[in-house]
């Protein structure tokens, strides 16, 4: 029994009762061992690297030409919708990356902008690879035989259509080099390669900086039978004949 003028607390409680300021207070880094506790931490962690590195390298629209990372050149495509044809050579795209699995056309917020306002600085200017078409008329010099034929087949070929672009480079005119390839009925058509064979264009034969991807041989043959068969430009007399390239070589030399 406890006497009434004894402590409420014994010795052994006395003892019992230690400061917190007698030993340092050592952090339980166990938790952070565990197993259970590292690897989904690892997993979370990798997954958000691996969605954002996707997103950068397929979903991510790119607005223009000078826009296209170095690392796309020669290794990677661009998907999107031709919103302008400006030449018979070289058209506008409005990049869709992952096309309509991404819900491009679909979704209210991934639509393609239709006025001249809304695409401005949106746009990547396409130059096709590997082919050169008839001028037009442009900075008061006339335009070329065939000029219009060749304009008017790519307009009703690409405009307001979905096209992939093997992109090759970046020229002088900041426009993005490459093999155009459309769908029609469902087969895979290379642009360039088409207005080959329909003599609306000629094999491209610039001294320097001519891009083929791999694909000059296929076009040099196509080129070759459009002039046997007498397709489009080569279907007339060939007298006085002036290739694209002569005839912006005669033009620039008639500026200076």
């Amino acid at each position: 029994m406890r006497w009434p003028w004894s402590s409420s607390k014994t010795e052994k409680d006395k003892q019992s009762l230690v400061s917190s300021d007698d030993f340092p207070i050592a952090t339980d880094w166990s938790h952070y061992r565990d197993p259970r506790n590292i690897i989904p931490v690892i997993v979370l962690t990798g997954s958000a690297f691996l969605v954002s590195s996707f997103y950068r390298s397929y979903l991510r629209r790119v607005p223009q030409a000078i826009n296209i990372e170095p690392k796309f050149w020669r290794k990677r495509s661009l998907f999107g919708k031709v919103t302008s044809v400006g030449d018979a050579d070289n058209f506008r795209i409005y990049h869709t990356p992952g096309g309509r699995l991404a819900g491009w056309g679909l979704l209210p917020w991934r639509r393609v902008p239709v006025t001249t306002k809304e695409l401005r600085d949106k746009t990547i200017h396409i130059r096709i690879a590997g082919v050169d078409a008839p001028e037009m008329a442009h900075f008061g010099n006339p335009a070329q035989p065939f000029s219009r034929e060749a304009f008017d087949f790519l307009k009703s070929y690409i405009l307001h259509r979905p096209v992939r672009v093997y992109v090759h480079k970046r020229d002088q005119y900041d426009r993005a080099v490459g093999t155009v390839y459309v769908r029609k009925w469902l087969l895979r058509r290379d642009v360039g390669l088409q207005m080959l064979k329909r003599g609306l264009a000629t094999v491209y034969e610039a001294k320097s900086g001519a891009e083929f991807g791999g694909l000059e041989a296929k076009y040099r043959t196509a080129e070759k039978w459009a002039k046997l068969k007498r397709k489009g430009m080569w279907g007339g007399s060939m007298k006085g004949h002036e290739s694209p390239r002569e005839y912006k070589t005669r033009t620039a030399a008639q500026v200076k």
